[in-house]
């Protein structure tokens, strides 16, 4: 009886020693796109992560992450293979943002890559009144993937590269240097502390959530199969839209929600392209792209917009005001040099015509002119400094021309 049981069972029982062994070369293969020995996979506190994850990701985190980046993930991992990065690098972006474009740090870092404004700028990424390309999926990937490169070529081991992302490459190079050696065990000595505490983490964290998505037991008792399966199934297409096209006009036309369209371009800051001379490129789902062309035709400006023609008594910030728009876009739409304005010109306001203008109060603003200093202001309207920093929420002492300012007497 007993051996036809364990002949029952002897089946099941070199399976699961096969998928134990075929998981654990994947984990070895995995270690070793990262540089790491494979002694790594004995850390306790990699151990801890992972299995802390498994429960915290299977129940809602790692679905929800998931499902926020489904549509980026092949773009990112062309990009990543384009730039012949280990593929695993996705989960730095994991660890990063949980894949979240609108992530934004109490450092001021952001995006799906959490670049910060100066290294941002530093490898490409534009940052201006109209968009943060650190938000933007694409081309954050490409500037993540530069940097990663370059990382890596600095300081020649994957893991190295992932640890200068997160703490920046000179405070790795210090810490190499008080340890006298590059080697991952040594590094992570908390008692030495040769790399700050977040770093010591952060590099376990993508390790631990790098074996949890290629876990086959765990993707088999999940629904994160499904989701990559969903992600292959879709896909991100990049498109030029002319100066200052209305995403709003642009959903009805290929007929999504505006909100998907919005999702997929964070990176602008406001409904609508920027007013460059040269267009600029927005992404849609790879389905839409035949409608798009198809049906897509380049709309007069003045028709998508509120026309405003100019009264006495107007300026550039009260019309900015009435519409709720910043005066400096007001000029860069209208293509004005300067803020002076005529009787009866017509300006373009990027807003649709259904949006109403509120009454402003003329009384209590100030328009800033040239030589104007917010000691000058005060003594002409007879109110202190600190009056006017209040009330215009003015951190210092610094105003631009043109610049409106409420006076409170």
């Amino acid at each position: 009886m007993k051996k036809i049981i364990f002949l029952l069972l002897l089946p099941f029982v070199l399976f699961a020693n096969l998928n134990y062994a075929y998981n654990y070369n994947k984990e070895i293969e995995l270690l070793d796109s990262f540089d790491i020995d494979a002694s790594f996979l004995l850390d306790p506190m990699v151990n801890k992560l992972r299995n802390s994850n498994k429960a915290i990701y299977k129940n809602k985190h790692f679905f929800r992450a998931m499902d926020n980046a489904f549509i980026y993930i092949p773009t990112i991992k062309n990009i990543l293979a384009e730039y012949e990065i280990p593929p695993e690098f996705l989960y730095l972006a994991m660890a990063e943002s949980n894949f979240s474009n609108r992530a934004y740090s109490h450092k001021r870092a952001s995006g799906l890559w959490q670049f910060m404004p100066r290294t941002a700028k530093g490898f490409g990424l534009k940052i201006d009144d109209y968009v943060d390309e650190r938000r933007d999926p694409i081309k954050s990937t490409k500037a993540a993937a530069k940097y990663l490169s370059h990382l890596h070529k600095r300081f020649g081991k994957w893991y190295l590269a992932a640890i200068a992302y997160n703490c920046g490459g000179g405070r790795l190079a210090k810490g190499i240097r008080r340890a006298g050696t590059d080697d991952l065990d040594v590094l992570l000595n908390s008692r030495k502390a040769y790399i700050p505490r977040e770093s010591r983490r952060y590099i376990r964290k993508i390790i631990a959530l790098s074996l949890l998505g290629n876990d086959d037991r765990f993707l088999l008792n999940s629904e994160y199969g499904h989701l990559l399966n969903r992600a292959n199934a879709y896909s991100m297409s990049t498109i030029t839209l002319s100066s200052g096209e209305s995403l709003k006009r642009l959903a009805k036309i290929i007929d999504i929600p505006l909100k998907t369209l919005k999702k997929l371009n964070r990176h602008l800051k406001y409904d609508f392209v920027p007013p460059y001379k040269k267009g600029y490129q927005v992404y849609i789902p790879y389905v839409k792209l035949a409608e798009f062309k198809q049906h897509y035709k380049k709309g007069n400006i003045k028709n998508i917009y509120k026309i405003h023609v100019v009264a006495r008594g107007d300026n550039l910030s009260s019309i900015g005001e009435k519409y709720r728009v910043p005066y400096r876009i007001i000029m860069d739409f209208n293509h004005l040099r300067s803020s002076k304005l005529s009787l009866k010109q017509k300006l373009i306001i990027p807003i649709t015509t259904k949006v109403r203008p509120r009454k402003v109060d003329h009384r209590y603003y100030y328009l800033v002119k040239k030589g104007d200093t917010l000691e000058s202001i005060s003594r002409a309207h007879k109110v202190t400094i600190r009056n006017i920093q209040y009330h215009n929420r003015l951190r210092g002492t610094k105003i631009k021309i043109g610049e409106r300012l409420r006076i409170y007497e």
